[in-house]
């Protein structure tokens, strides 16, 4: 069977911790970026999303220097050309009240759904990108000025490769994660 042009994206796709910072990342790309985001499915249809991205030298200069967290340096944000601030709106009844209900935080799902999308488009387009999990939220909202009801979730790193790694991080048999009709 042929490899689908989906499957060979996925598995193209490795995050990216060493950008080219002498080519910037043009607007209209970024753009397409959250369009493929935006098409995402959502909990109740919410779509709670929110993608600041940050591309202003200055600020992403702020972003390097008050989003890190003690612990975890992360000195290749040093290249990083482009932040994208992955951030949620959360409505009464889908985020807060059906999450209180249920135990599933809806937003997180959606949000990842949506920030996958943003992924796998910027990797079609010859973008490196990296989740980032471990920052200061706080940082962010200061060096951004967000409004509070904008909860900063994931940053997103973006831009041109400065070199295309050919390993892949070790990745779990298809046997130890796949089961049928139970466990």
């Amino acid at each position: 069977m042929a490899e689908s042009e989906f499957m060979k994206l996925v598995e193209n796709r490795r995050s990216c911790r060493r950008y080219d910072s002498s080519r910037p990342v043009p607007r209209e790309v970024l753009t397409e970026c959250v369009e493929a985001a935006r098409l995402a499915p959502s909990a109740c249809n919410k779509q709670p999303w929110r993608f600041v991205i940050v591309d202003d030298p200055e600020l992403v200069a702020r972003i390097r220097a008050d989003g890190r967290r003690a612990g975890i340096p992360h000195p290749w944000w040093d290249d990083v050309p482009v932040f994208v601030v992955l951030c949620a709106e959360l409505s009464l009844l889908a985020h807060r009240v059906a999450p209180a209900v249920t135990g599933i935080p809806y937003h997180l799902l959606d949000l990842g759904i949506a920030g996958e999308h943003f992924v796998l488009a910027a990797e079609e387009r010859g973008l490196g990108t990296c989740w980032i999990g471990w920052f200061n939220a706080r940082g962010v909202r200061r060096a951004l000025m967000l409004p509070r009801r904008l909860r900063v979730l994931s940053l997103i790193t973006v831009g041109y490769p400065a070199e295309q790694g050919d390993e892949r991080s070790s990745r779990q048999d298809l046997d130890t994660i796949l089961s049928w009709n139970g466990v």
